[in-house]
């Protein structure tokens, strides 16, 4: 059963993904909560599977929620949903650790099939929007600066980065950009499964969470160039 815990200030909103959820078999929701500060706090006490968080609220946003209980280094995982394809917000969203997101006019099926995975330790992002999540997120790249606090990468080599192999830093670099496992082993001659494996081992030496944060890594690290 995958508890879930609703994050959003609109009670008609809350009503209507309680009632498409708990007409599931294997998803229950946890609770509710009206603010980000809510959400931090019922997370902590009810340790759900899924939060789903969005992203403006009063008080406490949907962003500083998620870091919050990113941080917090419980088993519990982050599915933002926003009001429009690519808010504003989103990039800096994932950077907070959440493990993707969905639009609110999304199909019923679609946020469904998104919790699950979500619960199950994938990501959530349409690889046909990874292109587009990423131009939004490099126009907030200031040029010597940092996003987030986050400085920008240095010409020093990372050391996420010198964990991989020579074959394991090109696919990071082909995710940077986008592609899927399908799209990896068509262009690269491999195998889908040898793929798969090839992104676990990325996963697990670099530390990203899921697919999201190895394509953040891409770029934070500049493997994967604003112009590409």
């Amino acid at each position: 059963m995958t508890t879930v815990l609703v994050a959003d200030d609109q009670p008609l909103q809350r009503f209507g993904f309680r009632m498409l959820l708990e007409s599931q078999p294997d998803m229950t929701v946890a609770g509710e909560a009206a603010n980000g500060a809510e959400a931090v706090r019922m997370a902590a006490e009810l340790r759900p599977d899924v939060v789903l968080m969005d992203i403006r609220m009063p008080g406490l946003d949907g962003i500083e929620a998620t870091r919050r209980i990113v941080a917090a280094g419980d088993r519990t995982r982050v599915l933002i949903v926003t009001t429009f394809d690519l808010d504003e917000y989103a990039y800096t969203g994932l950077r907070a650790g959440a493990s993707g997101f969905l639009v609110k006019d999304a199909l019923p099926e679609e946020l469904l099939s998104g919790i699950r995975a979500v619960a199950a330790g994938d990501a959530v992002v349409a690889p046909s929007l990874t292109r587009r999540l990423l131009d939004t997120y490099v126009h907030h790249l200031p040029a010597g600066g940092a996003v987030d606090g986050v400085p920008e990468a240095s010409d020093a080599p990372d050391e996420r980065l010198s964990r991989l192999t020579e074959r394991e830093r090109e696919i990071l670099t082909v995710i940077g950009q986008g592609w899927t496992n399908t799209e990896i082993a068509g262009r690269l001659h491999l195998a889908e499964s040898t793929v798969k494996t090839h992104v676990s081992r990325i996963l697990a030496k670099t530390g990203a969470r899921d697919r999201v944060q190895a394509v953040i890594l891409a770029y934070d690290t500049r493997l994967v160039n604003p112009s590409q």
